[in-house]
């Protein structure tokens, strides 16, 4: 795993753009975006994540959000 980009201030906002191996456009089809979603979901409620905004496009997912 890389170090190069890691979070160490777990306190701030953090604006977090990942992106699926060779840009496929896996996110056309609605059971992976429901992936995203419900993984969004599961952080938010049990992981203490607050997530303030998220665009899920066709091939990567642009998310603010901050760790309470």
């Amino acid at each position: 795993m890389s170090t190069r980009y890691q979070i160490y201030d777990k306190s701030g906002s953090y604006f977090l753009t990942f992106q699926v191996v060779e840009w496929v456009d896996v996110f056309t089809q609605k059971v992976y975006r429901d992936i995203i979603i419900d993984s969004f979901d599961f952080c938010r409620k049990n992981k203490g994540l607050q997530i303030w905004a998220y665009v899920i496009m066709s091939n990567h997912v642009h998310c603010i959000y901050e760790r309470c």
